[in-house]
């Protein structure tokens, strides 16, 4: 699994004029089975993205499809990690298979 850690780099009024084709790229990878997990930080100077089932060098090129990646607007830090204990009533993602 991966957190995506997005820190926008520019001014709101950007993020703003591009968040609807993030919206749309967000979905895209929600129905693909790689985003598992995603919403603003508070206070709003970025994002977090959870993922899963996925190649750490697949998930670089899917980052960068990002319109904010593409536009300029947000620095991405990834952290990979294990997930191996979850509160009760919630389920890991199985593993991908097509990776």
């Amino acid at each position: 699994m991966y957190v995506i850690n997005l820190r926008y780099t520019g001014a709101l009024a950007e993020i703003d004029d591009a968040l609807d084709a993030h919206r749309a790229y967000l979905e895209r990878y929600f129905a693909a089975g790689v985003f598992v997990m995603a919403g603003p930080k508070v206070p709003r100077d970025g994002g977090v993205i959870v993922a899963s089932g996925i190649e750490r060098d697949r998930l670089d090129a899917i980052v960068a499809e990002d319109p904010f990646a593409q536009q300029g607007l947000a620095h991405y830090d990834i952290i990979e990690f294990k997930a191996t204990r979850l509160a009760p009533g919630l389920n890991l993602p199985e593993p991908s298979l097509d990776g």
